[in-house]
């Protein structure tokens, strides 16, 4: 679809750079960020983000403070289920930078800072990169499991990760979870070779999945299409490196967050007490939800469409 942010559906890349804004905190006597100053920052992100180098997605904290909504977009749930927590960390501005060169995209996440101030502060910005290549041409997960296997493709990822026939300004648009996760390398490799591939449900060497996996293995958690209306999303996760910690950065496109939360509250034993074989080797450390606009053209180039926003 011409008015999706291109780097939805486009193949993971090479390298890739995850930034986190919120709102800038508000002078002494001041409640709040000027809205003013909020919609200019949006104006001037419309202007350098093209959807393709660049992903941008916008949380409900934002969408508050500059008195409008999405229809759909919510913040985060918290989950605790037996023995796990999935935490909620809400984020007012998401970018998901792409592209082969680490070098240009800090140069472009500068920029990016640069244009958002005063009114948006970056707080984080986490490294990532893609790992191998598996049996189906996916990445691979740090652990060495292809990642991304029941990615739908072609017109069923149109369906499942953008939004239709919901009219101009949301047309193209889609919903956007992310997570991440941090491994525990130590408890993964003191596992057997089976017991890593019953956690997953999948042999790492060939990708073919178990049928003898017990019920808490990931594959048997998750299986987009047991759920009623089936659950189906995009996912375009990348592993993250800080210093000697690493792990998994979830992130999962869909037309509405719907998809990822009941595959969610699986994982986190929510509907039936058994809780998804992954925690055991990592955890969530952060989870937000935010809506990544539609883009058109305009004579400067593609750039985001914030017309429901009324910009």
């Amino acid at each position: 679809m011409k008015s999706a942010q291109a780097g939805i559906l486009a193949p993971v890349p090479t390298q890739g750079r995850y930034l986190f804004f919120s709102l800038a905190q508000p002078k002494a006597g001041d409640a709040a960020v000027p809205v003013d100053a909020l919609r200019a920052a949006l104006q001037r992100l419309a202007e350098v983000v093209d959807g393709e180098q660049t992903v941008a997605a916008i949380g409900p904290q934002l969408m508050a403070a500059l008195g409008t909504q999405v229809p759909g977009l919510r913040e985060f749930p918290a989950l605790a289920g037996p023995g796990v927590k999935v935490p909620s960390t809400p984020t007012a501005l998401w970018c998901w930078q792409r592209g082969s060169d680490r070098g240009r995209l800090v140069l472009a996440a500068r920029a990016l800072e640069k244009a958002l101030a005063p009114a948006l502060r970056l707080e984080r910005a986490v490294e990532a990169f893609r790992h191998g290549r598996g049996p189906n041409g996916h990445g691979r997960d740090l652990t060495g499991y292809e990642d991304g296997t029941e990615n739908p493709e072609g017109a069923a990822a149109e369906k499942a990760a953008l939004l239709h026939r919901k009219g101009a300004g949301l047309n193209g648009s889609s919903f956007v979870a992310v997570q991440q996760w941090v491994h525990d390398f130590d408890t993964f490799e003191a596992m057997t070779t089976r017991e890593q591939d019953h956690m997953v449900g999948r042999r790492r060497r060939d990708n073919h999945e178990l049928a003898d996996a017990p019920e808490s293995a990931h594959v048997k958690r998750t299986a987009q299409e047991s759920f009623k209306p089936e659950a189906f999303v995009l996912r375009r996760s990348m592993p993250w490196v800080l210093g000697r910690k690493a792990g998994l950065m979830f992130v999962a496109f869909g037309k509405s967050l719907d998809a990822f939360e009941v595959q969610m509250r699986r994982m986190a034993g929510l509907e039936d007490g058994i809780t998804d074989a992954l925690f055991g080797i990592s955890t969530p450390v952060t989870g937000a939800y935010l809506w990544c606009p539609p883009v058109h053209q305009t004579p400067a180039g593609t750039r985001l469409d914030l017309r429901l926003l009324g910009l």
